[in-house]
């Protein structure tokens, strides 16, 4: 079977303000808006990594949240995204492992595109936490979009555009109250193949987020 092959796709009308989708097309199968509670400094005093949490899934407001703040587009007019990406190649893909499957992060349609309806969070990582946490984002670089940057440096620059989109991750869960932590402790040819990547496609980096433990 194709893995690549979406299954489904799922509305994330939260931040439909901010992205620019209709109403009418909001109302079906809407989550709510997501809310970021304090300011940038309140995020920037409690941003740290974490590596406790507790099993329980993220609301469909706090995930829609989550991944605008990644890596959402934040320019209508444009199509361009709250991350920077070098002669706008948004090389970058944002995968979803969480308990019911792995999706990708639509963020034109701002919509969940489902891949398979596996629980692959045990191969996003190898700490002991991963399969614990509600979701694992995997950023994938698609070097095939990157015609305009010469090979030897296209690795190099996918890693800028996934650093500002961990952070953006980063500050999104310390104003929310959730836990977070980047790695790059991972067995990627095996998650390469849970997840159907094609040879173009290359992990970076993952990031658990989820409910803190205590």
């Amino acid at each position: 079977m194709n893995r690549r092959r979406f299954i489904r796709t799922t509305a994330l009308a939260g931040p439909a303000l901010l992205t620019g989708i209709g109403t009418a097309q909001a109302a079906q199968g809407a989550l709510p808006l997501p809310g970021v509670q304090g300011t940038l400094q309140h995020a920037l005093e409690n941003r740290r990594s974490t590596r406790d949490y507790i099993d329980g899934e993220l609301d469909d407001g706090t995930l829609a949240g989550l991944l605008w703040a990644g890596y959402g587009v934040n320019r209508t007019d444009t199509g361009k995204r709250t991350a920077p990406s070098v002669y706008d190649n948004q090389e970058t893909d944002i995968y979803i492992a969480k308990a019911d499957g792995l999706f990708r992060y639509n963020a034109s349609a701002h919509a969940l595109e489902a891949i398979h309806d596996r629980d692959i969070r045990v191969y996003t990582g190898s700490q002991p936490f991963v399969d614990m946490a509600a979701v694992n984002l995997v950023y994938v670089a698609d070097f095939d979009r990157m015609a305009g940057v010469e090979p030897a440096r296209r690795e190099l620059i996918a890693a800028f555009a996934v650093g500002c989109i961990c952070q953006n991750v980063s500050l999104f869960c310390a104003a929310s109250g959730l836990g977070c932590v980047v790695r790059d402790w991972i067995d990627r040819e095996t998650l390469r193949k849970e997840m159907g990547l094609s040879d173009g496609q290359n992990i970076m980096l993952a990031q658990t987020v989820g409910h803190v433990a205590g």
